[in-house]
């Protein structure tokens, strides 16, 4: 946990992530028409509350929901660029429509590694979400599918995302702010 002193402005409003999180479960919607039962995988832990509310709006689609959980980052604000599957799926994909959901793409290692590991398990099809999108921070060339937002480099909290394991329960995504000392 961070000694370091700091506050939580809002960039993006809980009505506006509502909003967007409406319009993309159209477009997957129309773009799994044809898909028997979609495999929605989130990316732990960041993408919990992003993927909770974008099955529900996908509405009467048949979905199975798995989780990976893949880590660059640890305890910090920077990304280690080692990517580590820490938890893997339960479920065999093979063969599968796939939808990955991530929180955010920052300088793209994650998502690359993990789209990388899943297509080796040859999916039908295999498609992105992420809820924000950094492209001033990319290292790796990675676009997803479906972005909700395209933010500024800023480091930020809420909706899921956490600083240090804190800030997740946030209905928001706030930008973090710190506090000078003295």
């Amino acid at each position: 946990m961070t000694d370091t002193p700091y506050v939580v402005d809002q960039m993006i409003s809980a009505k506006s992530i509502a909003a967007r999180i409406e319009a993309l479960a159209r477009e997957i919607r129309a773009e799994f028409k044809d898909t028997d039962q979609l495999v929605v995988v989130g990316l732990l832990r960041g993408s919990f509350v992003f993927i909770a509310d974008l099955v529900r709006e996908l509405g009467e689609m048949s979905v199975e929901v798995d989780f990976l959980e893949a880590s660059s980052y640890g305890m910090g604000m920077e990304s280690s660029r080692e990517v580590r599957i820490l938890k893997d799926l339960r479920s065999g994909i093979e063969g599968r429509d796939v939808l990955v959901v991530e929180d955010i793409v920052d300088t793209g290692h994650t998502l690359h590694h993990v789209t990388g590991l899943l297509k080796s398990r040859l999916p039908h099809k295999l498609k992105t979400i992420a809820l924000l999108d950094k492209p001033t921070r990319r290292e790796v060339d990675f676009k997803a599918d479906w972005t909700g937002f395209e933010i500024p480099d800023e480091f930020v909290v809420g909706y899921g995302i956490d600083y240090a394991q804190r800030n997740r329960n946030l209905p928001f995504i706030g930008k973090v702010r710190f506090i000078q000392e003295g």
